[in-house]
């Protein structure tokens, strides 16, 4: 149990970014899934617009450090590689 009060504080602070952290995360697992749904069904066009938004929205979540940006450009080097597969 935190004392002093910046360690209060830090506990505060923490919980608040703990939910946004994970709404980010959320967000970005949900886009994710829906272009691999689209990659699944063989939909080009719904897959590469869908792609845009994962595109930002990685690009987002590692600028804020939640996620790390090599994760964020290995996850989209792998989406652009099934996207260019579809025909």
């Amino acid at each position: 149990m935190a004392h002093s009060l910046s360690a209060k504080k830090r506990v505060r602070q923490n919980a608040k970014k703990r939910i946004i952290n994970r709404a980010r995360k959320t967000t970005v697992k949900a886009n994710l899934k829906g272009v691999n749904a689209a990659i699944t069904a063989g939909d080009k066009k719904t897959a590469t617009e869908q792609f845009k938004t994962v595109i930002k929205n990685l690009d987002k979540t590692a600028a804020r450090k939640t996620i790390h940006k090599n994760r964020a450009a290995r996850l989209k080097s792998r989406l652009a590689k099934k996207i260019n597969k579809l025909k």
